[in-house]
C-alpha cells in the first residue's frame, strides 16, 4: 500500500451519497446523490480522510501539500467504486451456441431441460482443474475492473456436487486474496436439479442441507446462502428448507426470485430475512410490498433480460413502493455474459424507467448493501475505503446519455491506481 498521502481534487462532480452507510436507500432519496461541485478528496493509507470543496481540503490540509500525491480530476466526474452484488464470476467455457437457439425460437428453460442452460456450465465447471478457473475467473476480474468495477460478489452453483462445488468457492477464496479486486462468496448449491435427482429432488435437498452447507461453514467458503427458486428447479417450500439450514450454519440469505414465472419468491425473500431477493420479472405486487416493508434489497439484472430478450423487471414501481434497489451484471456464460455495470446502469434507465441518479446509487451504496458492505464501501465518506472511479465525463448524467460507452479514466482500490487510461497498471 502506498504510504503517501493522495489528494484527488477539484471534480466536476464528486458524489458523495453521504448518509448513507447504515441502511440502504430507498424511494424518493434515490434521487440524492449529495453532489459536490469542485469536489475533492484527501486519502492516507487507503482510507478517506477528508471530503470537500477544492478550497475546503486544500485548507485543512496546508502542510501537506507539499509531499502529496496529486490527481487533477478537473473535468471529471468522480464516484464510489462501482459493486457488483450478483455474479457467477467462477466457471468455465461459453455457450453462445444456445445464443443461436434463442434466435431461433428456443426458450431458456427448453434450453436447459433438453440437457442445456446451466447443465452445460456444470459439465465444463466440472471437468475445469482448479488452476484453470482460476485463470478465467482472474480474466473475468480484470475485465471488471477496466469497467470501472471494484467489488464483485461470486456465486457456486456450477458443480452440484460437493467437489465442484468446493472448488468454485475454493477458487473465489485464492482471487479474493490475489487479485486487487474484492470477492465476495456465496454458497449457491441449490442452483439447479443434477439430472440423477430429477425424479426424486428432495433427496437432492437433503444432500445440500445437511451435507454441503455444514462443509462450506466449517471450511468458511461463504458469506451468503442462495438458491434458485422457479418452477420446475427448487419450489418455495425447499428453497425455505435451503435457506434456513444456511442460516443455522450463519450463513445469510439470498434468493433468485421469480424470474421466470410468479412464484411467491418475493414473498419468501421477505418471510426468511434475505438480505436480498434478485431477478424479480415476474414479482408480484404483494411480494414487492412485502419487501419493503421487511427492507430486503431487491437485486435486479436488467441485462439478462436484454440478453433473453424478456421484458425487464419493473425497476421504476420497486422504487416507487419503496424497496430498496441494487442492480448487477448477473455475470455468467448463458443468460448474460457481460462484466460492464455501465451497460446495466443504461439498460436501468432505458428499460426499466430508472433515473441516472437511481442507477448510480443501486451501482454503489445499495449494491454494497446487498452484500453486506455498506459500512465500508458504496460512498465517499470520510473512513471510508478509498475505492473510486474517475470518469472521463463532466456530470453523471453523461455516463446514462452517451450509453453503452465504457467512460472510465482511472480506477483506485484501497487508494491505488489499478485501472488508468483504459490499462491496468
Amino acid at each position: 500500500m502506498n504510504t503517501k498521502a493522495l489528494y484527488i481534487r477539484n471534480a466536476s462532480q464528486l458524489v458523495t451519497l453521504k448518509g448513507t452507510s447504515d441502511a440502504p436507500v430507498t424511494g424518493k432519496a434515490m434521487n440524492e446523490l449529495h453532489i459536490i461541485e469542485n469536489g475533492s478528496l484527501w486519502i492516507e493509507e487507503g482510507v478517506i480522510v477528508t471530503v470537500g470543496t477544492d478550497e475546503e481540503v486544500r485548507k485543512k490540509h496546508q502542510s501537506q501539500l507539499e509531499s502529496v500525491e496529486v490527481i487533477d480530476a478537473t473535468n471529471r466526474l468522480v464516484t464510489p467504486g462501482l459493486i457488483d452484488p450478483h455474479t457467477h464470476l467462477v466457471h468455465a467455457g461459453t455457450r453462445e451456441g444456445e445464443f443461436n437457439m434463442r434466435l431461433n425460437g428456443s426458450t431458456y428453460m427448453e434450453i436447459m431441460n433438453a440437457g442445456g442452460g446451466i447443465h452445460a456450465t456444470t459439465r465444463a465447471t466440472k471437468e475445469a482443474t482448479e488452476a484453470e478457473l482460476y485463470d478465467q475467473s482472474y480474466e473475468r476480474l480484470n475485465r471488471f475492473a477496466l469497467n470501472g468495477v471494484t467489488t464483485v460478489e461470486a456465486k457456486s452453483g456450477y458443480g452440484l456436487n460437493w467437489e465442484t462445488e468446493c472448488k468454485q468457492l475454493k477458487v473465489a477464496k485464492k482471487l479474493h486474496e490475489d487479485h486487487t479486486l474484492d470477492v465476495v462468496s456465496t454458497f449457491m448449491g441449490a442452483h439447479a436439479v443434477p439430472a440423477e435427482y430429477k425424479q426424486n429432488p428432495d433427496q437432492f435437498v437433503e444432500l445440500v442441507i445437511k451435507e454441503m452447507i455444514p462443509k462450506v461453514a466449517e471450511l468458511g467458503l461463504a458469506e451468503f446462502n442462495d438458491v434458485f427458486c422457479e418452477k420446475g428447479v427448487f419450489d418455495p417450500e425447499q428453497s425455505k428448507r435451503i435457506l434456513e439450514a444456511g442460516k443455522k450454519h450463519g450463513l445469510t440469505p439470498k434468493i433468485h426470485a421469480d424470474e421466470i414465472e410468479p412464484y411467491e419468491g418475493a414473498e419468501l425473500a421477505a418471510e426468511i430475512g434475505a438480505i436480498s431477493a434478485d431477478h424479480l420479472l415476474k414479482a408480484s405486487d404483494k411480494g414487492i410490498k412485502m419487501m419493503a416493508d421487511k427492507g430486503v434489497i431487491a437485486t435486479l439484472l436488467p441485462g439478462t433480460a436484454f440478453f433473453l430478450m424478456a421484458e425487464s423487471a419493473n425497476g421504476r414501481k420497486m422504487v416507487d413502493a419503496n424497496v430498496p434497489v441494487a442492480l448487477s451484471t448477473d455475470c455468467n456464460p448463458g443468460s448474460s455474459p457481460t462484466v460492464s455495470s455501465q451497460l446495466i446502469m443504461n439498460l436501468g434507465c432505458l428499460k426499466m424507467g430508472m433515473t441516472p441518479a437511481e442507477v448510480l446509487v443501486a451501482t454503489t451504496i445499495n449494491a454494497a448493501h446487498a452484500i453486506n458492505r455498506g459500512k465500508t464501501i458504496g460512498s465517499l465518506e470520510e473512513g471510508k475505503q478509498a475505492d473510486i472511479v474517475i470518469f472521463d465525463v463532466p456530470n453523471y448524467m453523461r455516463l446514462q446519455y452517451q450509453y453503452g460507452v465504457n467512460h472510465v479514466e482511472r480506477v483506485l482500490k484501497k487508494g491505488e491506481t489499478i485501472v488508468y487510461g483504459g490499462r491496468l497498471t
